[in-house]
């Protein structure tokens, strides 16, 4: 009924399978193919799946594994992202997924993990642990600050009397600077710095910096993406200043009103945090709801389900120690791990 194919890098459909995501209602920023350059330029296999009928594209699933002898040896959909999952009419996803399961049986994977932003009527295993949060944006700044909680709102406020401002840059310096202090902070590995590169240079049309500053001094700074008319802030962070001087709050509020102003979004995607978590709570505060992510499994060799969240107590001597480290030191460091962390 369907013919299974895989796209490869050089692959003259790649336009048809973006212009498959871009016409569906369910498919995300991260169902695009140039996330395939991205996860294929760490090192990780790319496993590409889409359906045809009659040499048309109905159905979409990408995947790549992600092995390493410290976090084991996954097929996932997709790393890096927070979506991700099979994207047509649910037979299509069907097919799509035994594929994958069969795929997984294969390569003797660990197991098999499909990032759905929808719950899917299959057989697979169902695990939530992660919030997703967004909100509409309204048509203008005094609007949009009206619709945020009213002690978040008094935050943003008091942000907006620290003689902030903010750029849009075409720099990397500034943000990686911010960033890989942030998540040192936060006890993770960074990502390199080529990296973020191959996600500017991938997404150039996509992607946009905006960093917060005082006194010309890089305080906080988010990589964004652009989708459909949404704005995702996808990697943020403030250095130890950005807390006394709510930059955060101060640079997601201006995102949120440049997106809406000169970007013509209408919704905001907060992005997805750890439910309990100190994210989760923060991304409450805004008045945004929680809409639970079903991601499913579906295992191989593994025995039960892996479980590589930073409140799994296995990690937590590592995650004092990494806070501990020089920056520049988790800079050199945090690369060789944070791909397997995807």
């Amino acid at each position: 009924m369907y013919q299974l194919n895989t796209l490869t890098l050089t692959d003259k459909r790649r336009q048809d399978w973006d212009d498959f995501v871009y016409a569906s209602d369910e498919a995300t920023f991260f169902h695009l193919s140039g996330w395939q350059d991205i996860i294929d330029s760490v090192g990780h296999k790319c496993f590409y799946l889409y359906a045809t009928q009659a040499n048309t594209i109905v159905g979409i699933l990408p995947l790549a594994r992600v092995k390493s002898r410290l976090f084991g040896d996954a097929l996932v959909s997709t790393p890096f992202c927070v979506y991700g999952g099979a994207i047509g009419s649910d037979d299509v996803k069907r097919f799509l997924e035994l594929s994958a399961q069969q795929l997984a049986t294969k390569l003797q994977v660990q197991h098999l993990e499909l990032r759905n932003q929808h719950a899917q009527n299959n057989n697979l295993e169902t695990r939530v642990q992660h919030a997703n949060f967004s909100t509409p944006l309204a048509d203008s700044p005094e609007q949009i600050l009206a619709a945020v909680k009213k002690k978040q709102r008094a935050v943003i406020r008091h942000s907006l009397n620290e003689s902030l401002h903010y750029t849009l840059d075409s720099s990397l310096d500034d943000f990686y600077q911010t960033y890989s202090q942030s998540v040192r902070n936060l006890g993770t590995p960074v990502f390199s710095k080529t990296f973020f590169a191959k996600i500017l240079t991938t997404f150039a049309n996509e992607s946009e910096i905006l960093t917060v500053r005082k006194d010309n001094k890089a305080i906080s700074s988010v990589l964004s993406f652009y989708f459909k008319g949404q704005v995702l802030p996808y990697y943020g962070g403030g250095i130890e200043q950005a807390r006394q001087l709510k930059s955060n709050d101060f640079m997601y509020y201006q995102l949120m009103c440049h997106a809406k102003l000169n970007k013509q979004c209408d919704q905001f995607d907060f992005g997805r945090s750890k439910i309990d978590s100190g994210a989760y709570s923060y991304k409450k505060h805004w008045g945004m709801t929680a809409t639970e992510l079903p991601y499913q499994y579906y295992l191989v060799t593994a025995d039960e389900l892996p479980n590589l969240s930073p409140n799994n107590p296995k990690y937590q001597l590592f995650i004092r120690l990494w806070k501990k480290l020089p920056l520049k030191f988790s800079q050199w460091l945090g690369p060789k791990l944070s791909k397997y962390l995807g």
